[in-house]
Order: C-alpha cells, then sequence, then structure tokens
C-alpha cells in the first residue's frame, strides 16, 4: 500500500473500499469519479478484485500507476468469495490497519463515488456508526433514474417488512452504499454471516444488536448496462427469512444466532 503520511486531518482515519467482479469497462470511470481532494486525503483506497473473468485488476492498477498521489492498493482474490465475502474481506482489511471509518463503493459505479465524502462525514463527527446511501429519500428519485417499476415495488415492500420486523425506521435496506464505523464493525460476528446478497441486511441487524446509531442520506438512482447478480426472489426470501429469525430472537430474548458478538 502506498504511504498516506501527506494524507489531511480528519479523512486520514478513513478507507474507501472498492468492491468489484468483471468491472474492467467501470473501474478507472469510478476512481476517476472519486472527489481528488477526498482520494488523496483519504488513508487509503482498496479494489478488491473478487476473482473477476476480465481484466478488473489490470485496468485498477494501470489506474494506480497514473495516480501515485492517491493510495491505492489493488488486490485479487483467489476465489470468488461472494458479495458479502468480499465485504467482509474489505472491513477485516480496514479493522486490520486501524482505520476508523470505512465507506464502500461498488465498482460498475451504480451508487455514485462523488458523495463518499458525504458518506462518512456522520461518522467522523460521532453522529452515527453506520450510514447508508438511500434512493428512497427523494420522492419519485428512483423510478427518475431507472430503477424498474418491480424493483422499485420490490423494494418498498421488502423495506416495509424488514422496519417491522427489526423495530427500525429505514427508508430503503437495499442499496449498496454503506459506511461504517469500524468501532461498530469489530463487534460483528462476520463468521455468522452469508457470503451471499443477504449479507447487507445481516450486518445491518448485526449494527442495531451492537448499539450502533443509524444515519441515511439522498443518493440518485442509476441503472446503466450492468448485469445484476441477483436472484430477486431468493434474495427477498432469504432477507426475509433473516429478520423474522432475528424478530423470533428478541422476541425470546435469547442472544443465539446474533449477528453481533456482544449481543
Amino acid at each position: 500500500m502506498k504511504s498516506a503520511a501527506a494524507s489531511a486531518p480528519g479523512f486520514h482515519s478513513v478507507a474507501i473500499v472498492i468492491v468489484t467482479y468483471n468491472a474492467e469497462s467501470t473501474i478507472e470511470w469510478v476512481l476517476d469519479r472519486v472527489p481528488s481532494t477526498f482520494s488523496r486525503s483519504v488513508g487509503a483506497i482498496l479494489v478488491s478484485d473478487d476473482a473477476s473473468k476480465d481484466d478488473t485488476v489490470g485496468r485498477a492498477q494501470c489506474w494506480a500507476e497514473a495516480h501515485p498521489e492517491v493510495p491505492v492498493t489493488v488486490v485479487k482474490q483467489i476465489k470468488n468469495r461472494g458479495y458479502g465475502g468480499n465485504q467482509k474481506f474489505c472491513y477485516q482489511w480496514a479493522i486490520r490497519l486501524g482505520f476508523e471509518q470505512v465507506v464502500m463503493i461498488h465498482g460498475d459505479g451504480q451508487y455514485a463515488p462523488e458523495l463518499a465524502m458525504a458518506m462518512v462525514t456522520p461518522l467522523i463527527d460521532g453522529k452515527a456508526e453506520a450510514v447508508f446511501g438511500s434512493r428512497m429519500m427523494t420522492r419519485g428519485g428512483a423510478r427518475l433514474g431507472g430503477m424498474p417499476m418491480y424493483k422499485f415495488l420490490g423494494n418498498r415492500l421488502l423495506t416495509f417488512c424488514q422496519n417491522l420486523a427489526s423495530g427500525l425506521h429505514l427508508t430503503e435496506w437495499h442499496s449498496g452504499y454503506r459506511a461504517y464505523s469500524t468501532s461498530v464493525l469489530r463487534k460483528l460476528a462476520f463468521d455468522s454471516m452469508a457470503d451471499g446478497f443477504e449479507f447487507d441486511t445481516q450486518i445491518i441487524l448485526g449494527v442495531k444488536d451492537a448499539g450502533g446509531r443509524f444515519v441515511e442520506i439522498p443518493i440518485p438512482t442509476y441503472y446503466g448496462d450492468e448485469k445484476c447478480h441477483v436472484n430477486g426472489m431468493q434474495y427477498a426470501a432469504d432477507v426475509l427469512v433473516d429478520v423474522v429469525k432475528y424478530r423470533s430472537r428478541r422476541a425470546l430474548g435469547t442472544s443465539t444466532e446474533s449477528y453481533a458478538n456482544a449481543a
């Protein structure tokens, strides 16, 4: 990893992690879109490639070589860890290296890299331990951004059910734009969480059990030509099972099957 000695006060404690899979056509574009004043001042940027079959890693390395002022580390996983497994690797990497805040960006550009600094600001200010970018906070924004109607309705229905079961009041559970304080990540039982897409639900439940506070900020919706790797029906079933189990556990007053070590 390149030296972060020149990092500006306030952001040297931040790690940006970019999860990628077959993103050779977008990874340089995504890195370009992170505001340079932010990317040059963070402690590190990790590009974690989930065993892509294309040249995502080569493109990311070329970008890093062309921008020596940005502290970029590129890692290619030996085997595919899954969406959740790749996140686990990134968060554990940030914890191990002593970062205090971590913000996740997707390598396909679906979530605006321009807002990465806004995502971590509530963490730095001590207002939250988890910050989520929500596409549902701006009325009509998701549909104007190209979210298909069936996904919009599914998102709203699942979010309603998950809020009801968990006692949270999030506007969206299904955004992949996330930022966390490592203080709360250290309390999570990652080994008990899935390696698939339901990880995003499980980590919310873990943060809640660990006493973490949540903040949401509005983000734009973008649907491009990227290929969706999510089986929608299976995903819906998996996340509903997770929150039903969580509600049952809380009702019974037991800490079994918790996603937080301190629950």
